[in-house]
């Protein structure tokens, strides 16, 4: 009879143990879980920054080199001197995305060198020990090449006058890596690279009209 105990008591420390066991296994998969979100989470921004920064140094290159409208754009006038047509010079918008793509992406590789820093106490999200704690590493790797297109966008300046903009969009790609997962961030930075004024005629009569209100009020 006392065997008999013995057994079933050894049998339910043995299950005791095994539940602890796997209670304490789930327990730091869950927090192992938690704090790769969290990392990644307080790195993110840090890594679009030095993305961003890197898109914006190279968008600025760009704009420094020199790039004028009439590089970019085509215009045909008519025998007045109106403006009858305005086309895009593609092959020369290509070349000029290529080379801000490759510079864009030169910057953007540089990045694989840096590394960023999370504290321990940070991750576990308690205010006594934000900022305490070991570092915890996390590499900044470029994902695919960097995209560069160009926008154009059309406004009005005045009576007879439109204004037309033509803006370079950089977009990249980093990843986020530490040993427990992953993350992707995406970078993107816009800037006007050139710009005119486009006059037509002056017409013989003008109303202004900036909303619904407005257009009603001139009824009789």
């Amino acid at each position: 009879m006392r065997a008999f105990h013995r057994k079933f008591r050894l049998k339910k420390a043995l299950v005791f143990i095994a539940a602890l066991i796997a209670l304490t296994v789930y327990g730091l998969t869950r927090l192992e879980t938690n704090l790769t979100e969290v990392v990644l989470s307080l790195a993110q921004a840090q890594a679009r920054a030095l993305a961003v920064q890197a898109l914006n140094q190279t968008a600025d290159e760009i704009v420094l080199s020199g790039v004028t409208y009439d590089q970019l754009m085509a215009i045909t006038m008519d025998g007045s001197g109106q403006i009858r047509l305005i086309q895009a010079n593609t092959p020369e918008m290509n070349l000029l995305a290529n080379r801000a793509s490759t510079a864009a992406q030169q910057k953007i590789s540089s990045l694989e060198q840096q590394s960023l820093y999370v504290p321990l106490g940070s991750a576990l999200g308690m205010t006594l020990f934000a900022g305490a704690g070991p570092l915890i590493e996390v590499r900044i790797l470029p994902v695919g090449a960097v995209n560069a297109g160009f926008t154009t966008e059309f406004e009005t300046a005045g009576i007879n006058q439109t204004r037309h903009k033509i803006s370079l969009t950089l977009t990249a790609q980093v990843e986020l890596v530490i040993p427990t997962g992953a993350m992707e961030v995406q970078a993107v930075t816009q800037v006007a690279v050139a710009e005119s004024i486009i006059v037509g005629q002056v017409p013989d009569s003008y109303v202004n009209v900036e909303n619904t209100d407005g257009m009603l009020n001139l009824a009789p």
